[in-house]
């Protein structure tokens, strides 16, 4: 008995497919997405910049009600990276087209990142997230070669040679005359393995003039700060997402993202 050349196709699905070719469909696009690291994520901090070298872009809080996102704050003003953005290390898959994010590149990381713990140069803060108190001994280390790059740590408790090299003291208004950048802030996970070189020590933090670029991380002004710091919980999974607008626009409903104020 002969092999025929063709297979049966049921009736129904030859015609929808023929329709779909006949309009120009892809089938793909109608796939529903797929599940994502962050999917049990139910509250989204998401900044958007216009391109990959702008230095400023918008921070709106979103949260997951009833299965969608909703707006849970008005977009706020925030400033990125002096040199603007680039892909991250994070909860997203690699994306080998554009910038990849590299130590000192003045870079503020794309992706989708957890959100670690608070920190700020008081005892505690209105935040139900975990809060670290910084000290003056308190550094974190953006040496690639140190066995402690990325972490946040205490020269008391890790020795003075732990911090050798490191330009990121966290007290900046006890090294830096006064500086408040550090005064309230969160740890964003980028580069949560610890790549050498990769990036590290990547937060979001206060500005000290409204708009002012940062070396990587993304600045805001105190009452948005507080807003997010108040409205965090860790039981929510928050997330943070920074994506330039045409990336956002590439990948918004494959990665489930809310809609974007413009």
């Amino acid at each position: 008995m002969s092999t025929p050349l063709f297979t049966r196709v049921p009736l129904r699905s030859f015609a929808l497919a023929t329709v779909m070719l006949a309009c120009g469909i892809n089938a793909q696009a109608l796939e529903p997405p797929k599940p994502h690291p962050w999917r049990d994520a139910r509250q989204l901090v998401l900044v958007v910049t216009e391109n990959w070298d702008a230095t400023a872009g918008t921070l709106q809080r979103f949260e997951m009600r009833d299965g969608h996102w909703q707006a849970a704050s008005t977009a706020a003003p925030v400033s990125v990276g002096r040199n603007g953005a680039a892909w991250g290390l994070g909860l997203h898959a690699a994306q080998p087209q554009g910038p990849q994010k590299q130590e000192g590149d003045g870079r503020a990381p794309a992706g989708v990142f957890t959100l670690g713990e608070a920190f700020g140069y008081a005892d505690k803060a209105d935040t139900a997230m975990p809060y670290r108190p910084m000290q003056a001994t308190s550094y974190c280390i953006d040496v690639p070669d140190s066995p402690l790059y990325n972490r946040i740590i205490d020269t008391r408790t890790e020795g003075e040679a732990a911090a050798k090299g490191s330009t990121e003291p966290m007290r900046l208004d006890l090294h830096n005359n006064g500086d408040v950048r550090y005064r309230e802030g969160l740890v964003i996970g980028h580069n949560p393995t610890a790549t050498p070189r990769a990036g590290s020590c990547i937060f979001a933090h206060l500005w000290r003039t409204p708009g002012e670029p940062t070396a990587g991380c993304t600045a805001m002004a105190a009452d948005t700060m507080d807003g997010v710091l108040a409205w965090l919980r860790p039981d929510a999974r928050p997330v943070f997402v920074l994506l330039p607008r045409t990336e956002y626009a590439r990948l918004a409903r494959e990665w489930q993202l809310p809609e974007a104020a413009r």
